[in-house]
Formats: structure tokens, C-alpha cells, sequence
């Protein structure tokens, strides 16, 4: 039987959702060659924009697509993301490809000899990897600005950030090339990339998803979770990764709990609030606008205050800039030169902060989560602004908040770091502002990520989010 469809059939569309391309490559209505050729060719013809792929895996995409074809002619089940084409944040170990973590350093490195776990569970699912994207270098960056490998720029208008540090990711899935990538947030760099490009992007709870055979950042903060165009991919592809790993010691043993075909109960009796106070500060108009949005199609009026937001941030810049150095203290000695100036600078100051402010950090951190869990007694769902401001231009330094003038890449961050520094699940949903869109936090207690994802679900089906098409490209 031939893996190739009938003929007269449709092509691949740009716009077409993981779950759409799966079922149609499942019922063989096309085929999971024609998908990943089609991939192939996006990226050809747009990342010469949008720079956000640092490698294609062409050849190899094109292997897994035949092999796809050939257990669906033979009769076999796929898996859900049957032929759905996915990249990956360079962080991510690639077989045969040095893991850049956007450094020149890591170039020296031998290819890695396995995948990541996340990969091979996306295509055991049946997803294929078209590549690897560009990011911010050793992810300690908001901007996604690379000066190794260029900018990843925005696809609704290139002369924007797309956002750091999983920058390539976002641009990827905010341009059409792909419709899930994987990412990375420590502080927030799948949210304010998801935000800045204006599509869905989960956070997930500490410890969720396997980090195994990625290159860290900060291990007690760094997290990996997808980015889609819409609510049910993010939930197929959360679902694809989810499972116990002894190779990741931060990974939980819970058992798989998926959440796709959850969504569609809706959120009838879930209580949502708005946060206040310190994520009520330090924001432009259009996250206002964005938060009072989402807030009004869920009904939500309740405010809660998450106490001590300021000082959480404060000390997860603490906890990330030590434990930062203290991964890089050989390559700084070594080849100081061979870092972006402003990421060695960084971590040359973390290396100096004194272990005491550490330890106040750490035990900080301890009281802050159990003061905010004890909201989610009372609320299922906190609704806050994932960036103080839309997307800002590339190489813009400083921006104005509240009168001050602040340093764009140290401060776009500033409503992600409470909430990553504790571990909560989070999706980011994009609202399709003019000109360019902004992306509003989903916060949910840990575990629940379905009560995050349902909330996000419904939303789009209101209307209220939606990743916009993209304008720049």
C-alpha cells in the first residue's frame, strides 16, 4: 500500500493546528512526508527573516516522516502527534549535534550521542523534528538577542525582541514554521516569549517534565514545556512528555495525568482572581488592557495579593546568578572572551555574591511558596500580565516604568520571576492587541496544570485569546 495520499487531495496548509495535522495523517488524508516537506519549505523561505533556527534536521525529519507513512499503511496507530513537526531551544541535546545552548563555547563540544528525553517522547508520540532554535545565550537573557547568531525576530514585526531566552522557539511558532516548540523558563523564558510573539506557552510545575540530556542554567529554577498556537496542541504535547525519569532527579514520580481530553469541561465553578498590588505596578497600558480583558471573560473581579512579590523576584535573581556562575567558573576563567560581554558580566557578579545573601534567598523562597499556596485554598486560578509591556525594538536598552527609567532586559521579566521562583504551573495566553499582541499569566496551584490549561482552552473558545497570524513576514 502506498504511504503517499490519494491523489487530488488538499496540500499541507500553513495554518494548520498539531491536532488538525494528526488526525488528517492518521486517516490519511495526507501524509506525514507531504506535512514535513511542507515544514521544510516555511523554514526555508521565512527564517531568512525571522533567524530563528540555528540547525535543520532535514534529512533526518524526512527519515521519520517515511517511517510514520509506513506504520500508518500497515495499519498501526502513530500516536497523537502523528506527523507534527517540532524544534527545539538548542539547549536541548539533538543526536549528532553539538549542544549550542546559544554559547560559542559549546560549539567545541562532541554531537551529542542521545536526545533529549523530551524529544524522544515527542516522537514516540509520533511528532518529527525539523531542527534546532535559536536562543539567548546559556538562557540568562529576556530579549532573545544572540551575538553569536543574530537576533530571533518577531513575526508580527522583525524590527522587534521576540523574547528571551527561548526566543528562536517563540518566533518559530509565532511565524508559522512549526506548531509546537520546546523551550526552556528559569524566569520566565517560555512566558515572555510566548507574550512578546503572541501564542500559547506552558510552564509547567517544577519538576514535571524530565530535564534530562538539556544543558542547565539554574537547576532549582529551570523548567522545559512546549509552545503552540492554540491550547489543545499545548495539551497534546504536554501530555506527549509527561512520565517519572531517574535521569532527572528533580522529576517527578506522580504518575501521568493527562490533561487533553480534559478540556472540554470547561470552567464552570473554578473561582478566578486577579493578581494585585506589586503585578498591578510596573506596567504599561496595553498589559492592563490585556489583563482587564481575560479577566472580564472569565468574570473575574476578586483581587488577591501574592505577599512579598518584590522581594520573591529580588531573590530569585539572587538564587539564579549564583547558581549560574557557579555552572560557568571554568569557561570564565578560560575563555572570558568567548561570552557575550553582558551574560560574562552577569555571572562574574554572581560568582562575588556573598553566601550569606544566598542562604536568606533560599529560606525566603520557603516562606514565600507556602504564603501563595494558601491563596489556592480559596482560588483555583490567578490571573496576572506575563510582560510589563508588548514587544519591545531589538536593541532597545531601557524603557520607562512608572517614571523610572529601567533596563529593558532586566526588567521584562519582572512579573514572571515571583511565580517561577516557586515552581507553579503557569500558561501564557496570548491576547491579539493592535498593533502587536501581549500575552496574559494563567496561574494554577501545583499540578494542575489541567485547571491552567481548561482556563486557556475556554478562553479561545470565547474569542477573548488567540495567536494572531503572523503580520511581519
Amino acid at each position: 500500500m502506498s504511504t503517499q495520499p490519494d491523489a487530488g487531495k488538499t496540500a499541507p496548509s500553513d495554518g494548520m493546528s498539531a491536532s488538525d495535522i494528526a488526525l488528517a495523517v492518521a486517516a490519511r488524508k495526507l501524509s506525514a512526508v507531504e506535512i514535513t516537506e511542507a515544514a521544510l519549505a516555511r523554514i526555508n523561505k521565512r527564517d531568512t527573516v525571522l533567524n530563528s533556527f540555528t540547525d535543520v534536521t532535514a534529512e533526518r525529519a524526512r527519515a521519520r516522516a517515511r517511517e510514520i507513512d509506513a506504520a500508518i499503511a500497515a495499519g498501526k496507530h502513530a500516536g497523537p502527534l502523528a506527523g507534527v513537526p517540532f524544534a527545539v531551544k538548542n539547549l536541548f541535546d539533538v543526536k549528532g549535534l553539538s549542544t549550542r545552548a546559544g554559547s560559542k563555547i559549546n560549539r567545541d563540544l562532541p554531537p551529542a550521542p542521545r536526545d533529549a528525553m523530551l524529544i524522544e517522547r515527542m516522537e514516540t508520540a509520533g511528532a518529527v523534528l525539523v531542527g534546532a532554535l535559536n536562543m539567548g545565550e546559556y538562557a540568562y537573557d529576556f530579549t532573545g538577542e544572540n551575538v553569536h547568531d543574530g537576533p530571533s525576530r518577531n513575526p508580527h514585526d522583525p524590527t522587534r525582541m521576540s523574547g528571551g531566552s527561548s526566543g528562536g522557539s517563540g518566533s518559530a511558532v509565532g511565524g508559522g514554521l512549526v506548531p509546537i516548540a520546546l523551550g526552556s523558563d528559569t524566569n520566565g523564558s517560555i512566558r515572555v516569549p510566548s507574550s512578546f510573539c503572541g501564542i500559547f506557552g506552558l510552564k509547567p510545575t517544577y519538576g514535571r517534565l524530565s530535564r534530562a540530556r538539556s544543558y542547565p542554567f539554574v537547576a532549582s529554577l529551570d523548567h522545559l514545556g512546549p509552545f503552540a498556537r492554540t491550547a489543545r496542541d499545548l495539551a497534546l504535547a504536554y501530555d506527549a512528555m509527561q512520565g517519572p525519569d531517574p535521569d532527572d532527579a528533580a522529576c517527578t514520580t506522580r504518575p501521568v495525568e493527562p490533561v487533553a481530553d480534559l478540556l472540554a469541561q470547561g470552567i464552570g465553578g473554578l473561582k478566578v482572581a486577579i493578581a494585585g498590588d506589586y503585578f498591578r505596578k510596573n506596567v504599561f497600558p496595553e498589559a492592563q488592557e490585556a489583563v482587564a480583558h481575560v479577566a472580564k471573560a472569565l468574570g473575574a473581579t476578586e483581587t488577591v495579593v501574592l505577599p512579598e512579590a518584590a522581594r520573591a523576584r529580588a531573590a530569585a535573581y539572587i538564587i539564579t546568578t549564583t547558581e549560574g556562575a557557579s555552572l560557568h567558573l571554568d569557561r570564565l576563567r578560560k575563555r572570558p572572551q568567548d561570552f557575550d560581554p553582558a551574560v560574562r558580566d552577569r555571572f562574574i557578579a554572581g560568582a562575588m555574591v556573598p553566601a550569606v545573601l544566598v542562604d536568606r534567598a533560599q529560606k525566603f523562597r520557603r516562606w514565600y511558596r507556602a504564603r501563595v499556596l494558601e491563596l489556592f485554598r480559596s482560588v483555583d486560578v490567578i490571573v496576572a500580565p506575563a510582560t510589563p509591556c508588548v514587544a519591545p525594538k531589538l536593541g532597545q536598552a531601557t524603557f520607562t516604568l512608572d517614571g523610572v527609567e529601567l533596563p529593558v532586559r532586566a526588567n521584562v521579566g519582572i512579573h514572571t520571576q515571583p511565580i517561577s521562583f516557586i515552581g507553579l504551573p503557569v500558561v501564557a495566553v496570548p491576547v491579539p492587541l493592535q498593533p502587536m499582541p501581549i500575552g496574559v499569566q494563567i496561574i494554577a496551584a501545583p499540578w494542575r496544570e489541567d485547571i491552567a490549561l481548561r482556563v486557556a482552552h475556554a478562553l479561545e473558545k470565547m474569542g477573548a485569546v488567540a495567536a494572531p497570524s503572523p503580520r511581519g513576514i
